[in-house]
């Protein structure tokens, strides 16, 4: 496999960076594509499946909006819309603190932890034949260049911020 030809490149990448950005996208779209398809058959966005997840990690007390919003993968400017459709489908509900009346916390319904236990097997099967080829020890070294990555992304950003 070669980007360049693939996504027919008619003269080089203008660096190394723009040329693993690409590579990173288009890979990611490819890696994601099963997963989705796995996820929609459900009757469910990724979207709606990242929220699950978090709901299911935070148990019984739930989480408000934001900090849902703040733990998503990729991030949903329209939250609030995600959690309407979850809560119409009677996978999420929607809670007042006791301590503030103020605070809406949201939580999964059984349907919805079901739903996400439904899910769980079929896409972690999914991600290790996808990560077989490459390998334990590869798949590491991955995790630590993307981990690296992420950091000096974080700290140039910090930085132009001032």
């Amino acid at each position: 496999m070669n980007l360049a030809r693939d996504i027919r490149l008619s003269r080089p990448f203008a660096n190394d960076g723009v040329q693993a950005l690409l590579l990173l996208a288009r890979t990611l779209t490819e890696l994601l594509e099963p997963a989705q398809r796995l996820i929609r058959a459900r009757g469910i966005t990724p979207g709606q499946h990242n929220v699950l997840r978090i709901l299911r990690g935070a148990g019984p007390a739930g989480l408000p909006a934001g900090e849902i919003a703040s733990r998503m993968i990729a991030r949903d400017p329209d939250i609030t819309r995600l959690i309407d459709k979850l809560c119409k489908a009677g996978l999420v509900e929607r809670r007042r603190a006791d301590k503030d009346r103020r605070v809406v916390i949201c939580v999964a319904t059984r349907a919805g932890l079901a739903l996400c236990r439904a899910l769980e097997e079929p896409l972690n099967r999914l991600h290790e034949q996808q990560f077989a080829r490459l390998g334990s020890r590869d798949t590491r070294r991955l995790i630590a260049l993307l981990e690296k990555l992420r950091a000096a992304n974080a700290a140039a950003a910090k930085e132009n911020r001032g």
